[in-house]
């Protein structure tokens, strides 16, 4: 077992799993500045549901802690905080500045600081670096060292998890690229990819979700133009697919903290460089108006079957950001609600997967645990959770009201079995 030891800084989907697989093989510290994330981890409980208790077990040299004193005992340092955006849509560094002000201050010679948070292009070195030094008093490239190595967790996959995808790695010397490739080669079986800079190594990271960002934007615009035509957006991208390089994207809400979000890091990098990016901001305005879209195509059939009331109520299956994930961040579900609310409808929002107490101190919503029967003037499937999928047509439409309305977003059922779908 390798006694250097690492320091996972942030345990969410990406650090948690991180310090899981290092810490079967060698000693690691998991830190978290939540109080009640160390003790539930401690209690081999992970409110994720991304790690099983078995895996954490497994863990045998992972210690848990939010003692920031306790990190200087490591000479690797990973950081896995979140990189958010503001409500101006600009990057938020404030949980990377402090991650690296409290590494800097336990920093000794020879350490090395990666970073896997998503960020712009240059900003390991340009924002965290300078931290680095000026809290540990040491000089980067000749007393301490730093890498970067994207994290690509998709939450809610069961097939692709951390060992079974590559991982892009790289260092800021020659000798620390190769140290850093040589660490994540030490868990990573499906193999690693070293950049040949942490700069390249940044980049990537924001283009891999960009690309996705702007491939659902075309299917959504596709299926706001197929609406006007009265076409069937699904029965269209299954008839598409059956050419054998077509793209297997579905519209839908482009929510969460990674492709909802990164894009915005790479168009502020660029417009600080003087290029002000044009289809990449397209793409982002068209995802995040969907739910907005969504809520009034909803509202339209709504009128033309004479259900639309001032007292009208909605039921929204689903409120997490995808399916099968807990995470509430940045749900473009909420556009949608609030959308509705505005129309004047009385909207229940049930999600099997949500934590009641985040959605009420998120969003200020109150979950209800069992929709009631033949209560609803209309039902919008928003998340296709696998309760959802696992549940029969009649079991979903039975919320309704004799009349009703169904809104199948997701497209979860057969096309027989909606009034609408996206």
């Amino acid at each position: 077992m390798d006694e250097e030891k690492i320091a996972v800084i942030g345990l969410g989907y990406v650090g948690l799993p991180l310090a899981v697989a290092f810490g079967r093989i060698r000693p690691v510290i998991g830190f978290d500045i939540s109080d009640a994330r160390i003790a539930a981890l401690k209690d081999g409980q992970d409110i994720t549901r991304e790690t099983p208790a078995e895996d954490l077990a497994a863990a045998r040299h992972l210690s848990f802690t939010s003692d920031a004193a306790a990190l200087a005992e490591a000479s690797i340092y990973i950081v896995t905080v979140p990189t958010p955006i503001d409500a101006h849509k600009r990057p938020d560094l404030t949980a990377l500045i402090r991650a690296s002000e409290m590494i800097g201050r336990v920093l000794s010679t020879g350490d090395i600081v990666i970073y896997e948070s998503t960020v712009y292009p240059g900003a390991t070195e340009e924002d965290c670096v300078p931290l680095l030094e000026q809290m540990s008093g040491l000089t980067f490239n000749r007393d301490f060292f730093c890498g970067y190595s994207p994290e690509r967790i998709n939450p809610g996959d069961k097939q692709h998890r951390l060992a079974d995808i590559v991982k892009v790695t790289s260092g800021s010397t020659p000798q620390t690229a190769e140290k850093v490739d040589r660490l994540y080669g030490s868990i990573i079986t499906a193999g690693t990819y070293k950049a040949p800079s942490i700069r390249v190594a940044e980049a990537a990271k924001v283009i891999e979700n960009t690309q996705r960002d702007l491939n659902i934007a075309l299917v959504n615009e596709l299926s706001i133009i197929f609406n006007h035509m009265d076409i069937d957006t699904e029965a269209v991208l299954q008839a598409a697919g059956t050419k054998w390089n077509f793209l297997p994207f579905r519209p839908g809400l482009v929510g969460g903290h990674c492709i909802g979000v990164d894009p915005y890091y790479l168009t502020h990098r660029a417009a600080a460089a003087g290029y002000h990016p044009q289809v990449i901001l397209a793409g982002r305005r068209l995802n995040d108006n969907m739910g907005p879209y969504i809520a009034r195509q909803f509202t339209k059939e709504m009128l033309k079957r004479g259900l639309a009331r001032k007292d009208s109520r909605v039921l929204v299956l689903g409120l997490t950001f995808k399916e099968n994930c807990p995470d509430l961040r940045n749900t473009k579900v909420i556009d949608v609600i609030a959308e509705l609310e505005d129309f004047g409808f009385e909207v229940d929002v049930h999600d099997p997967w949500a934590d009641p107490d985040e959605a009420r101190a998120e969003y200020g919503l109150e979950l209800i645990q069992t929709p009631q029967p033949d209560r609803y003037a209309g039902i919008i499937l928003a998340v296709a959770h696998q309760q959802f999928r696992d549940s029969s047509p009649e079991t979903l439409r039975a919320y309704g009201c004799a009349d009703h309305v169904f809104y199948d977003v997701k497209s979860v059922l057969p096309t027989e079995d909606s009034d609408l779908r996206l």
